[in-house]
């Protein structure tokens, strides 16, 4: 294989929006910010030219690129569970997916591109089942008893897939990773809050355009991933009653406080608020462990209102994260000054480029 850059394009294909950045690795831990940019889509593409066009626009307004990127899809009919296996090497649980995925699964998966990968915090079994003494100082064993390992499926439609290869080789891009969102939204928190992802419960919560999901996890290790349909879209048709009002008018009633969207935000929140609430009951009841904020992410964690009524349903502080927690940035002061309307919406790209320049 060969070596990858130091450079890359971390790309998040929204629904609504395209969102990128390029980051470069500088050191075994400097990160630096080079670039952002996102671009609103006047509509989804309906194929992989269309998604090329949006690609090129996105990228001048990117500026300078490698060709090298990775893309994280944002989508609905995307493949995200959780199973239970005994120790097994990633590459051979991959073959198994492929000939056993309604043993594995409960579904037919021959439509869908799979991958997997180890989030337990075990170390991974040694070739020979004995027991081995890993390079950080830890004992793996394994025996013909041994324990079950959680390890996590994602999966991507095979034509889907396809399309956005073809749409990144019109662009003049080269798709080295390819990723669904989550796991990329996982992976910008791990490396913007290593300690809390290490030794503390936690809860990301990632507004989308169409849905958000909840990814629950607790000293480094995965336990719970859940998306629900409730994102930006239908925020926005509350407020608006459905088109009815403006949008940018509703939006600013909202930073006015005024009461009656105060009123209609509280109402249209209480469906989050519930699955969200369903999901902290789920993980606590299963490891006796209680979270104690949320960490929030996605457009709509930028308004004020939704943060507030959430904090206020939930009983528990929500946070902002910064994804570029621990890069420099390297902008221009204009761009320098956009940043910071925009990080929340940054984290999925971001995550993307980590996977790719620390792998």
């Amino acid at each position: 294989m060969a070596r990858r850059g130091n450079s890359v394009i971390g790309i998040d294909l929204g629904k609504r929006s395209y969102k990128a950045v390029l980051l470069q690795k500088k050191g075994e831990a400097r990160y630096v910010l080079n670039s952002f940019a996102t671009h609103q889509l006047p509509g989804e593409p309906a194929d992989a030219d269309a998604i090329a066009s949006e690609l090129k626009t996105l990228l001048k307004d990117l500026g300078g690129h490698p060709r090298n990127c990775a893309i994280a899809v944002s989508e609905p009919g995307a493949l995200l569970r959780m199973i239970e296996q005994p120790n097994t090497p990633p590459e051979l649980l991959r073959n198994a997916l492929r000939y056993n995925d309604l043993g594995m699964l409960n579904q037919d998966c021959k439509e869908f591109v799979l991958d997997v990968a180890r989030i337990s915090n075990e170390p991974p079994p040694s070739s020979d089942g004995a027991a081995s003494v890993s390079g950080e100082g830890g004992i793996a064993v394994q025996t013909a008893t041994a324990t079950q390992t959680r390890y996590l499926v994602g999966g991507m439609l095979r034509a889907q897939a396809k399309q956005i290869v073809q749409a990144a080789g019109k662009a003049r891009l080269v798709p080295e990773i390819l990723q669904l969102a989550p796991v990329c939204t996982l992976n910008a928190f791990e490396f913007a809050h290593p300690q809390v992802h290490l030794n503390e419960a936690f809860l990301l919560l990632d507004f989308g355009h169409v849905q958000s999901t909840v990814l629950i996890g607790r000293n480094g290790e995965l336990t719970l991933t859940r998306a629900f349909d409730y994102g930006g879209k239908h925020f926005i048709d509350a407020l608006t009653a459905g088109g009815a009002l403006d949008a940018s008018a509703a939006q600013l009633l909202v930073q006015q406080g005024d009461s009656g969207m105060t009123e209609i935000c509280r109402n249209t929140l209480t469906r989050l608020a519930t699955e969200v609430r369903n999901s902290i009951g789920f993980f606590e009841g299963q490891y006796e462990t209680s979270i104690q904020r949320l960490f929030v992410s996605g457009g709509l964690s930028r308004i004020e209102m939704v943060l507030q009524t959430l904090s206020d349903e939930l009983g528990l502080p929500c946070e902002i994260w910064d994804p570029l927690e621990n890069c420099e940035v390297a902008l221009p002061a204009p761009k320098r000054k956009a940043l910071q309307q925009e990080f929340a919406s940054l984290s999925v790209a971001c995550g993307a480029a980590f996977e790719y320049l620390r792998s």
